[in-house]
């Protein structure tokens, strides 16, 4: 069986965490922290980056940071991880979903101020598969309405909006098996996000010698990761170019070699935007509908290669239910997602699993 996902491995993990137990400090914030920490505020120009216990623990720092208090509605598409709602409900808030543009999957950044009340706090855009929402749009909507912006992502953007958080799954293009991090954008909540994610302590400033003893100062929780879990991701950060240039070669391989059936109408390949650049974080087809999804599915799986398919839109699930309510109509998530099966994606990936893949997608069709 062809896996849908292998966590990245580059090979000096192991390696990286056997120094950082030579190190005798396996807790948070220690070298390799710090190292993953410069790695990303280098790439992106962030003003910091903080590396969390997992995506869903930088979506909630975001929040927290957010002052988000009962009754504040947040905007975000409902064709999302649940995390993306959690980090907001936790703390009161009414989720506001807005319907996503079909050729990205993307929120419909048209959609947002039709969605915006009087008591709307924050926009929360997801950039879907590696590919960016029309950022232009949002910010101008947020700046006007003097709103907040958090971003969730598996891995590109993060620097436009007030809070970028990312996630290092073990599903994602760079892995700590379950990780993440947070950029702090706006510099005002720079400080607060250190002593956020030191259980509400400024141990931080304690430990930069700014103040002669921490104590406790605000809410928070323990947000820091294991640094076993950084040294596994710094091992891959090293190499993140090489990671990206092979995930893109197996993007392109795909797209390349399924376009004649696209470009007969058989399906529908990912659409990335003439001024976009994405990461090859996933390659998805879209078929006529869920009946024919379900069959190219179970197809692909009895030959051998395993397809899956995506998120259930949470306006309709009975969390979403519950707490949220869908802005407008719901023209293309529901429809769109039914539609959706992804392709197995991974670092290492070899030619002949690449030709197994494209072989068996076009032998559904022919067959």
């Amino acid at each position: 069986m062809i896996p849908f996902n292998i966590p990245p491995c580059v090979g000096t993990e192991v390696e990286t965490i056997k120094q950082a137990i030579s190190n005798r400090k396996i807790c948070g914030d220690g070298a390799f922290t710090k190292r993953c920490q410069r790695w990303i505020e280098d790439k992106t120009g962030t003003n910091k980056a903080l590396l969390t216990t997992s995506g869903t623990d930088a979506l909630e720092m975001a929040a927290l940071l957010c002052d988000i208090r009962p009754g504040d509605e947040v905007i975000l598409p409902s064709y999302t991880f649940s995390s993306t709602a959690n980090a907001f409900v936790l703390f009161g808030a009414k989720l506001v979903f807005v319907d996503i543009r079909p050729n990205t999957m993307n929120t419909n950044e048209h959609l947002i101020e039709n969605a915006i009340t009087e008591k709307t706090k924050v926009i929360v855009p997801v950039h879907y598969a590696g590919v960016a929402c029309e950022m232009d749009t949002i910010m101008d909507v947020a700046r006007r309405y003097n709103l907040l912006v958090v971003y969730y992502k598996g891995r590109a953007l993060g620097t436009i909006g007030d809070f970028g958080c990312y996630s290092f799954h073990e599903t994602k293009n760079y892995s700590m098996g379950e990780g993440g991090a947070v950029l702090v954008n706006n510099p005002t909540f720079v400080e607060r996000a250190e002593i956020v994610r030191e259980k509400g302590t400024n141990r931080s400033r304690f430990l930069r010698g700014q103040i002669d003893k921490y104590t406790w100062v605000d809410c928070g929780s323990s947000y820091l990761p294991s640094e076993l879990n950084a040294a596994y991701l710094w091992a891959q950060l090293e190499k993140a170019d090489e990671i990206n240039e092979n995930r893109l070669e197996t993007w392109n391989y795909y797209y390349e070699h399924l376009k004649p059936l696209a470009d007969a109408g058989k399906l529908e390949l990912p659409h990335i935007p003439s001024e976009c650049e994405h990461n090859a974080h996933m390659f998805y087809v879209k078929l006529k509908n869920l009946q024919e999804r379900t069959a190219f599915i179970a197809y692909l799986k009895k030959q051998g290669v395993q397809s899956v398919f995506h998120y259930i839109p949470l306006h309709s699930a009975p969390a979403g239910l519950k707490f949220g309510r869908f802005s407008g109509e719901d023209v293309f998530t529901t429809n769109e997602s039914e539609r959706l099966a992804r392709l197995p994606m991974y670092y290492g990936m070899t030619e002949k699993d690449r030709q197994t893949v494209i072989r068996t997608v076009k032998g559904f069709f022919e067959g």
